[in-house]
Parts: structure tokens; sequence; C-alpha cells
């Protein structure tokens, strides 16, 4: 092969190579600034989790976004009728919060039902009763739930069951927020434990 086609051959490998590294990096400065992080902020995503809402509180409360303001808060999303993923999520919240001691007063703790169907005020009420007093129950019609689940970017989904019930698709993840309503980070479902006691820690102590 010419010396001059085999330089040719080299440098449009080497353009693609510079494509795809560029390519790349497009896509995970975006999925840096869209997507959720287990750690804390990044980037400019931050504004993109979190906003206005309106609901409704297990004692026929309305409550806001501004009700939760001076305080950090760890919300979650799901439903009374789920059969693991909330009450486990709900019970480890609860220990958590134990271990917080008098921390846990400098915190805000919410559940919001993503079933706004079957789970009311009382409902809420009744359900988070068997959990930490601090964990609050919200509920809302459909334009409010759809409208918090599209500020906070959660995931749900009704997916049919037989006799004609449902269940319900959800994230499980637990959202913190610091005391200014910006989104700092995440708790997963099956954290380990300890991780998960640090990540509150830090968050009462930067508030």
């Amino acid at each position: 092969m010419r010396p001059r086609h085999i330089g040719l051959i080299a440098g449009g490998v080497f353009a693609i190579v510079l494509t795809l590294v560029g390519f790349t990096a497009l896509v995970n400065s975006r999925q840096a600034a869209t997507g959720l992080s287990g750690a804390g902020q990044s980037g400019t995503g931050v504004a993109s989790i979190g906003g206005p809402f309106e609901l409704t509180r297990g004692d026929g409360k309305q409550v806001t976004e501004a009700d939760f303001l001076g305080k950090p808060t760890a919300i979650f999303f799901g439903f009374t009728f789920c059969p693991e993923v909330c009450p486990t999520t709900l019970y480890e919240l609860s220990g958590l919060i134990k271990e917080l001691g008098p921390k846990a007063e400098k915190m805000n703790f919410a559940f919001v039902s993503v079933d706004w169907g079957r789970d009311g005020p009382k409902e809420l009420a009744s359900y988070t009763s068997a959990f930490d007093s601090h964990i609050q129950g919200l509920s809302g019609n459909e334009a409010e739930i759809n409208a918090v689940t599209k500020a906070y970017r959660v995931y749900y989904k009704r997916v049919p069951v037989e006799g004609g019930n449902y269940t319900i698709d959800h994230t499980a993840s637990v959202y913190l927020m610091d005391k200014d309503g910006q989104f700092v980070g995440t708790l997963a479902y099956g954290e380990a434990r300890d991780t998960m006691l640090e990540k509150l820690k830090r968050l009462v102590a930067g508030a």
C-alpha cells in the first residue's frame, strides 16, 4: 500500500475517534445535567428536580413547597397498597430517623401517594401512623399528583391486575432536598444503611 494511502486511512481513523470522543462527552454532559445523583448536586442539573406543588396533609391541611423550606427534606413517592417497596422504605426511614435522634427535628420527612384514586388524607394518616411520627403523608387529586411528580421527575404508572384492580410501578428512591428546596441527592432502594444515615447527617449539618 502506498504511503499516501496509509496516511489518508490513518487520518480518517483519527477523525472518527475524535468524533466519538466528542459525542461521548456530549452525552455525558447532558446526563450529568438531567440525571439523578445519589451523591449530591452536579452542574446545572440541580434546578431540574423539585418545584411548586399543592397537596393535602393527613390532617386535611393544604400544604405547598413553601411549608418545607427552612429545613432539609426527605421525600418519598409511593402508595398505601404497595406490597413491598413502600413499607420497606418507610420502615427503614423510620429507623434512620430514630438513629438521628434530636437531629431529626431539623428535617422534614414526607410520603407522597401517587395513588390519587384510592389514597386520600384519611388513608395516608392511617398508613403513616404505622411508621415514625415525623413522616407526614401527603395526597392530592390527579392534577396535583401529576404536577408534583413532574416537578420531581418521578415515574409512576398504573398496571392492571386480575379482578379489575391495579397496582402502581413507581420510582423507588427517596429524594433529598436542602433547606432551600434544591435537590442534593437520593437514598436508593436497598442502599447500605450506614451510607443512608451518613447522607442524612450531612444534610442536617449543612442546614
